[in-house]
């Protein structure tokens, strides 16, 4: 049971990391990379946001399963989601100011963060348990704050100390490096 909660983990860590290996999340992941502490802040919180969808949409979907609606699933996760960001985004902008307006138009932007919606619907089609779907979700999440912080980490340094051409500069350099982070967790694909 803990060798499988392991690997379910590692799998979403990664190899199915959500930014780098299916390319899930892309928009936060380009737009709020520029700063580490935004980055990691991002990271949590979509983290956070991944845990409470599932631990939501998972039950809700055993009752669609039941009255034999399941085609209803992304219109109520998509509910779902968007109640559960605006709950985290209250709570950050009450708790945590400061990084609630670094974050800025991102946060809101967690209820159509297909990352998010993803891990729901792979709970799902994986035929998960609800530990395991809640284990996978926490796995996509640090694998996301994961992606987050590298990529930040990268960007910050490619800004501060190299000199480049012009034409290379911000969202150019940007996706090349995004490129190349994504091609090295491909090294991961045998491991799970």
């Amino acid at each position: 049971m803990i060798t499988n909660m392991f690997v379910i983990v590692l799998s979403m860590v990664l190899v199915n990391n959500y930014p780098l290996a299916q390319f899930l999340g892309i928009c936060p992941f380009l737009g709020v990379s520029k700063d580490l502490d935004s980055a990691k802040g991002m990271g949590i919180a979509v983290t956070f946001v991944m845990v409470l969808a599932t631990a939501a949409t998972w039950p809700i979907m055993q009752v669609l399963n039941k009255f034999e609606i399941a085609y209803l699933q992304t219109i109520v996760f998509i509910l779902v989601i968007a109640s559960l960001v605006q709950l985290v985004e209250m709570f950050m902008k009450k708790s945590m100011p400061a990084l609630y307006k670094s974050l800025g138009i991102f946060l809101p932007l967690i209820t159509t963060n297909c990352a998010v919606l993803g891990v729901c619907i792979t709970n799902i089609d994986n035929n998960y348990n609800y530990i395991e779907a809640l284990v996978n979700s926490f796995g996509a999440g640090i694998g996301f704050l994961v992606a987050m912080i590298i990529f930040a980490g990268i960007r910050s340094k490619l800004v501060d100390q190299s000199k480049m051409p012009k034409s290379f500069q911000g969202v150019p350099i940007a996706l090349i490096t995004a490129a190349i982070l994504s091609l090295s967790f491909m090294g991961f694909q045998g491991l799970v």
